[in-house]
Order: C-alpha cells, then structure tokens, then sequence
C-alpha cells in the first residue's frame, strides 16, 4: 500500500494511505452492480410505457437514463467523496492535502472518467495509478485529488485503550505523527507505573511525550497520558 504525507490546518504532518488498484476495482464493480440494478428497474418501468408516442417514450428514456450517466459525479458530490462502491471498500476521494474537493474537482474527475475508465474500460486509469506514487489516474493528475482508503490495517484496535464517546473532541493533533509502536510502548510504561504506584516515572512518560510531540503539557502526567492516548485513538477511527 502507497502512502503520502498531508499536512493540516495545525501543520501536523500525516501519512495517509492510498487506496489500492484492486480496492479501486472492486469499488467499481460494486457500483456497477448498483447501475445495473437501476437500469433493470428502469427497464421493467419502460416495458409499461409503450402505449406512450414516440416523443414522450424518448424524453422519459432521457430522463431515466440521466442518473446512471451522472451516478459517481452526483454520489462523489452528494456523499463527500464516496459512492456506494467506495463507501462499502472504506474508500473517500479527497484534495492532496486531505481536504474535501469543491465541485470543479469531482467534475473534473467524472469528465475523463469518460475517457480513461468509460471508453477503454479502465486500462488507462489503472496504468496512471500504477505509475502515478500517490494514487491518482489522470481525472485525479488534473483535479489534484486522490482516493484513500480509511481503513486501518494496523494492531492499534487490539489495544486495551480508554473508551471515548462520539462527542469526544481530540486535544493534540500532533499525536497522528506518533506510529503505533510508539503508542504500545507509551501505553505499556503508563500500565505498569499505574499498577505500581509510580508516579516518578509517570511524570518522565509525559515529559518525553510532550517533548517528543513538541506540545505544552498544563495537565497532570497522568490524566496528559490519557489525554494522549485517548487523542490517538480518536484519530485512529476517522
């Protein structure tokens, strides 16, 4: 899997995981199934209308038929970067630097999707993403965006961590720059000064920390820790 490196608004730097060629055909496929379905639906309602003139069963084809012809320009607009097929894959079309694109980068990509997926069945998009490091066929080159996938392939979910709620708000970026070993092992040291009562190395574990996510500590070792900890897990499950 292909990674690049985003930066936020709080100028944190994240490496973000690009989702792969066979994620993106499979995204595909399933929005396919979800085309035909339609087109099948809309063919059982047409097979009534043919008492219908001439005009009214072309005009009715047109507009029945405009849905599947915009289906990944309307559902990428509609449901932040997703359709069905990406949304089932965990997948989310978003600008180079991890933002939501406007409307002019969705259209851009549906454009020569017509091009490199529709009329070629794919062959150019799928050469573009192998060549391209940040995993982008040429819709993605001209609108400078780029599919990732948002599920995490890592051990971190196995950890017994602190249960944090819905309406939980995050208080250091920074901790998206830790990796999970680093995490495992701030988790280990945090577990075994609690279980022994060691407060003097708890306060060495957020020295280091903060030092290490060059942040201000004005909490107490422990409940810094936690905060940490409870930080990396929030950003973990976005």
């Amino acid at each position: 899997m292909s990674h690049f490196q985003i930066e936020t608004a709080q100028n944190v730097k994240i490496q973000q995981s690009v989702a792969t060629v066979w994620d993106r055909i499979l995204a595909y496929l399933i929005d396919s199934i979800v085309i035909l379905a339609y087109v099948l639906a809309t063919t059982a309602v047409m097979s009534g209308l043919m008492d219908v003139s001439p005009f009214e069963s072309m005009a009715t084809s047109l507009v029945l038929g405009l849905p599947p012809f915009l289906y990944h320009l309307l559902m990428e607009t509609f449901m932040n970067g997703q359709s069905v097929g990406k949304a089932s894959m965990g997948l989310r079309v978003v600008n180079l630097d991890g933002s939501r694109p406007q409307f002019s980068g969705y259209l851009i990509r549906w454009l020569l999707r017509i091009v490199e997926i529709s009329l070629v069945s794919g062959a150019i998009a799928i050469v573009a993403i192998l060549i391209n490091g940040k995993g982008q066929r040429l819709g993605d080159i001209a609108a400078r965006t780029t599919v990732i996938t948002e599920r995490r392939k890592t051990g971190f979910k196995k950890m017994p961590l602190f249960e944090i709620d819905a309406s939980y708000l995050p208080h250091y970026p920074q901790v998206a720059t830790l990796k999970d070993e680093d995490v495992r092992r701030i988790k280990s040291v945090y577990d075994k000064a609690e279980k022994d009562g060691d407060h003097a190395i708890l306060i060495k574990l957020a020295d280091k920390v903060a030092g290490q996510l060059q942040v201000e500590n004005s909490q107490s070792s422990k409940t810094f820790i936690q905060t940490v900890l409870k930080d990396y897990q929030y950003y973990s499950t976005q």
